[in-house]
């Protein structure tokens, strides 16, 4: 594994950083708290970052810790941009997951200079009606404190839906991964994820864009991800399906990270 350095950027934002070459920001999907991973989570984010490693300068960058209530996917991407600018001081390669995914998606909508190629894995231009009812559902949990509840209603979700009830139940047994001691940054990028609609701004983008998702997904559709790659300029976006494959797929299996390595690096 390549030596980690840990810190906090110019603008907020909490990095891990490792590895060499180009500068790739990694955007992960929704956590409870904006910092650093600790424990398995880091180790899971250091081990699938390491073949990223080998060919870039990585940095796993979270949201700001203290975002400001009401915030939209625009003020979130802008703390990024003013990082891209400040502290790395070039263009970067941007991989976005989930809520990461639509992050960077606003990142090359709002600030097109900065981002040099983009991967939205299980991510698009806006939320299912589905993932959209879940999310509202989930943030209405975590507001009256039944974060049991809530987690067990997101587990449903990541899931192919033969699998539900299982998941459900895993997902009630870990209860207390939604409880942060303060979950306001969550719940402000909730909503702002959840009033997000790319789809009219995706002309804007100018990275070439990949756009990995699964057909099970149930936070998005297969067409959202069609209609994601189609809208990127000059036929810049591509897509790859993964027939059958659940919301975790795109950004976690390994011939997923080897599809979005071999785009990054340009193969």
């Amino acid at each position: 594994m390549p030596a980690v350095t840990e810190g906090e950027l110019s603008t907020g934002l909490p990095y891990l950083r490792l590895g060499s070459g180009p500068p790739l920001l990694v955007l992960p999907g929704l956590s409870p708290e904006h910092a650093n991973p600790t424990g398995a989570r880091r180790r899971m984010s250091l081990s699938w970052a390491a073949p990223f490693a080998q060919h870039f300068t990585v940095y796993l960058v979270n949201r700001k810790v203290g975002l400001t209530p009401g915030a939209t996917l625009a003020d979130i991407a802008r703390d990024y941009a003013g990082a891209i600018e400040q502290d790395i001081g070039q263009p970067v390669m941007v991989h976005g997951t989930s809520t990461g995914g639509s992050v960077a998606l606003q990142l090359a909508i709002g600030h097109p200079e900065l981002v040099r190629r983009l991967v939205l894995a299980a991510a698009a231009c806006r939320l299912s009606p589905d993932g959209l009812r879940v999310m509202t559902e989930v943030a209405r949990l975590i507001n009256e404190g039944d974060s049991r509840r809530a987690t067990a209603l997101l587990f449903e979700m990541l899931v192919p839906r033969p699998m539900t009830y299982a998941a459900h139940g895993a997902g009630w047994l870990a209860g207390g991964l939604l409880t942060p001691d303060d979950p306001s940054d969550m719940l402000t990028t909730i909503a702002a994820e959840n009033s997000f609609d790319a789809e009219p701004e995706l002309g804007r983008v100018q990275a070439p864009t990949l756009v990995l998702g699964g057909t099970a997904d149930r936070f998005y559709t297969e067409d959202l991800f069609r209609r994601t790659a189609a809208g990127i300029t000059k036929g810049r976006g591509r897509l790859v399906l993964f027939p059958g494959k659940p919301h975790g797929y795109p950004a976690s299996a390994k011939l997923a990270v080897g599809v979005a390595l071999g785009f990054l690096i340009g193969t």
